[in-house]
This record gives C-alpha cells, structure tokens and sequence, in this order.
C-alpha cells in the first residue's frame, strides 16, 4: 500500500532522513521507531506532504504521492493524526467528527445548508457508535481527558475512509489504562485500513506491529518482525540500551 524509496531531507548541513526505503503491506500495521533525534518525525512528514523531500519517492497504492499538500492527500486516502492533539476544542465530539465526515461531500454542494447535509449527520453517528464516544456526543472536546481527545482524533481520521492511517505517537502522555484502550482501538482497524504508525512505548509497538522500521541519526538501521527486531544486536545497542557484546 505505501512504498517509500530514497527518501531524503537536510536542513541545512544536516541531514534529518538519508536515502530511507521501506514499504507498509496493505492492511497492515508498520511502525517506525527510533531513539530521539532519529529521524522519524521528519520521515513522516515527508509522506504525508507536510515537508518536501530533497530526492526519494513516496508511493500510495501504486500512485505518486510525493510532495503532494497535505489536504490534497486527504482526499486520496491519506489521514493524519498529530503528536500534539489536534481538534476543534471549542465544537462539540458530533461537530468534531462531522466537519470530517462532511469533507467528503462533493464540492457542488459546499455551499448546501448544514440542515440539508444529513449524510455526514449520519456518518458521524456511526463512528461515535463504532468509536465508543456516543455517550460524550454533545460534550466539548475541550473538556474531554487526553485518552479520549486521542480517541476522537482517530475517529476524525477514519473518518475520512482512508487508505492509510497515519499516527503520531497515539499514546503520548496517557495513563496506562488509556494507551490499553489505544492499544485495542489500533488493533481492532488492522484489516480495514493500513496503518503506519510512530510510537515510543516498545511494549505497544512490539504487541501491536506487523512490521516494525527502525531509524538511527537519519538512517534505517535495521527492519522486520517485531521478534526480528528485538532479536537484532545492532537495534539492542544503537536503540534498546544493550551491548551483547559486553552482556
């Protein structure tokens, strides 16, 4: 479903991604790890448009994708969600999801009045029902806990019936039981959507991927199984903290 090849960016005499190569199989959950300054968050926002890359090719279910804008990219089967959670806090979780369900709506009727627009209405029901948030509808997302502003940030995403899902640290700054709840909510979309995904907790990555990418200053140091990777004595020095050599 998502091919990256030689994918690179420098800012300056710094080079953030070097020629990064790995593909995400459809329907699968790819997760891509690495200690700070690794890379990763630059490598994703090369995908999803938000940066231009300096050489390489991102690849969408056979179509080039590269350096396309980010709204363009939603509308072909791409959707986001952020590191630092992004919502309307002052609307309502029904206003919240239904703005994303209404920008599937064909462009001759942006114009139509809300009231007339009763398939989003509907739309955005379901994926409360479907998301657990029915109960919260008409609560402000403002006033939600950090677990469930997550979880209405994946909604909006699947919203949109992407191709590939994109997230961003899903579980920063939750509690254990919340990144539980997160774990099961990723897992339960594996076989309707692709999804790629960038996470620090170990623990989740390893019980949630398919496939895991593993990026050192730039690079990618080594990628496979999450057994393979845990396996790997150059992703055990450069990322886990041990040295087989010395252990």
């Amino acid at each position: 479903m998502i091919k990256v090849s030689n994918l690179s960016k420098a800012f300056g005499g710094l080079r953030a991604v070097a020629d990064l190569s790995f593909e995400g199989e459809r329907n699968r959950i790819t997760s891509i790890i690495g200690p700070n300054g690794a890379g990763k968050s630059t490598a994703f926002n090369l995908i999803a448009g938000t940066l231009p890359p300096d050489t390489g090719t991102v690849m969408l279910d056979g179509g080039d994708i590269t350096g396309i804008a980010p709204y363009v990219l939603a509308g072909i089967g791409v959707a986001r969600s952020f590191q630092i959670t992004n919502l309307f806090f002052g609307l309502s979780v029904k206003e919240n999801v239904r703005l994303a369900c209404q920008s599937l709506e064909r462009r001759s009727r942006f114009l139509t009045r809300l009231d007339r627009l009763t398939a989003p209405l509907v739309r955005a029901g379901e994926i409360l029902d479907e998301f657990g948030l029915a109960e919260q509808t008409d609560e402000l997302v403002g006033n939600l806990s950090h677990g469930d502003q997550r979880r209405v940030e994946i909604a909006l995403c699947m919203a949109l019936d992407p191709k590939l899902l994109m997230l961003d640290e899903p579980t920063q700054g939750m509690s254990p039981s919340e990144t539980a709840e997160i774990n099961g909510l990723i897992k339960s979309l594996a076989g309707r959507v692709t999804v790629l995904l960038i996470e620090h907790d170990i623990d989740l990555v390893m019980s949630l991927s398919d496939h895991v990418v593993v990026m050192h200053q730039g690079q990618k140091l080594f990628e496979g199984t999450p057994s393979a990777v845990s396996a790997s004595p150059a992703v055990r020095q450069a990322y886990l903290g041990f040295d087989d050599a010395v252990a």
